[in-house]
């Protein structure tokens, strides 16, 4: 099938998200099979409102810096798509532009924007073929072993912590407990992750939070209490997205931006929570740090293996719907064997859509506050190597694209 494709970018950045566009652009563009590869800037939005640009146009260059340049360089967006009319008008586009690949690089309601756009256009009849490309911190897609951008968010922190933990050690006659906040809503993984930076019962994370394990005040502060009694000090991470045995968050936003464009509820703060308890609680001075974005854009210290995974899950994406795949999402799967390796495997856009991975209740240590040492297997292969930007100044060189945007197409 011949035709222009697509690629876009959507929800929160990574700091690979763009090792996966730079998969599917690179391998658009030496495909026989698809005529013209265009960016949707700012994601499902750039599709509706047809703001495309033409990657045909940049510098080879410019493409490959995508491998170590962090965030979205093809503009994102949080945007709900409600309607029928929103997907046709979507459809439109495509029909407009001779679009008839479609390469969606996001998280579960990206795939469930894919799959919907997918649908419709089987419906009406026009050739066409979407799939999806994982993307998230969060590490909660379901059906892949692991995701783009997990690896570089728990490599970051987990070097925070370990920063925070010998910055505490230092000071802990003065600021006795420290506490970190990690990202996740409602998946503890990358707060686990940061167990990484743990080789001696010394070292920080001494305690951490997960949203699979309701707060408990009392167990909590006799906790605390044990290291105060027995290293002097205490390094706490807390998931933004722990919970209280009611189910509700122990802290969330209130007010006009309280939820997102998908009706989630904006979290932060539960930092500033924990920090609060343990001064009224434990009578002990405690600092609190909050990354929040930061974490996610790390490409300085990003994983190579994270790096290079999202890579292929972008050029697999391609290769797949040329070769006839539609309506899939790319996988990745861990290959048996005590080495690591990674090879890609594909699951249905609806699945994924519908789908949520909890940090499993099996990794979770006896005391609730760690994890287990099969978690740290799972985990350390994907921190591996470094990716290396290029430097001016002392400072990261990032690429950023002259966007030659795409004449409209005629109402049709």
């Amino acid at each position: 099938m011949k035709g222009n494709c697509v690629v876009a970018q959507s929800g929160g950045p990574t700091a690979v998200i763009n090792a996966s566009a730079c998969g599917v652009i690179q391998e658009a563009l030496r495909s026989p099979g698809i005529t013209g590869v265009y960016a949707a800037h700012n994601g499902i939005l750039g599709l509706m409102r047809e703001e495309l640009f033409d990657l045909g146009e940049e510098a080879p260059s410019v493409i490959e810096g995508l491998r170590t340049t962090p965030a979205a360089a093809l503009g994102s967006c949080r945007y709900k798509v409600k309607t029928e009319e929103d997907y046709r008008t979507i459809l439109e586009v495509f029909r407009k532009h001779d679009i008839r690949y479609f390469f969606y690089i996001g998280g579960n309601d990206s795939m469930d924007t894919a799959d919907k756009v997918n649908k419709l256009a089987l419906k009406e009849g026009y050739e066409f073929r979407a799939m999806g490309v994982p993307k998230t911190i969060d590490n909660d897609l379901a059906h892949t072993d692991h995701c783009p951008g997990y690896g570089s968010v728990i490599k970051y922190m987990a070097t925070m912590v370990m920063e925070a933990g010998r910055d505490t050690e230092a000071l802990y006659t003065a600021d006795t407990v420290n506490v970190i906040e990690a990202m996740g809503r409602n998946a503890g993984w990358i707060a686990a992750g940061t167990a990484l930076a743990k080789r001696s019962e010394e070292d920080a994370p001494h305690i951490i939070l997960l949203p699979e394990v309701p707060f408990d005040p009392e167990r909590f502060k006799a906790r605390v209490r044990h290291y105060l009694d027995t290293i002097e000090r205490c390094v706490i991470v807390v998931s933004e997205g722990t919970k209280n045995p009611d189910g509700g968050y122990i802290a969330e936003q209130t007010g006009d931006f309280a939820k997102d464009a998908f009706g989630h509820t904006q979290l932060g703060g539960a930092a500033s929570y924990i920090k609060a308890f343990v001064e009224a609680e434990l009578k002990v001075k405690a600092r609190f740090a909050i990354p929040s974005t930061i974490q996610r854009t790390g490409i300085h210290f990003a994983s190579q293996t994270d790096s290079d995974e999202a890579y292929l899950t972008g050029q697999t994406a391609v290769r797949l719907a040329v070769a006839g795949e539609s309506g899939k999402m790319v996988t990745l799967v861990r290959e048996p064997g005590a080495a690591y390796a990674c090879g890609t495997g594909l699951a249905d856009l609806s699945a994924v859509a519908n789908g949520e991975k909890p940090f499993p209740e099996a990794w979770i240590g006896a005391d609730g506050y760690s994890v287990t040492e099969d978690f740290i297997d799972y985990a350390r292969p994907l921190i591996m190597g470094e990716v290396e930007p290029e430097m001016e100044g002392g400072l990261p060189r990032f690429m950023r694209f002259e966007r030659h945007y795409v004449k409209r197409g005629p109402t049709l």
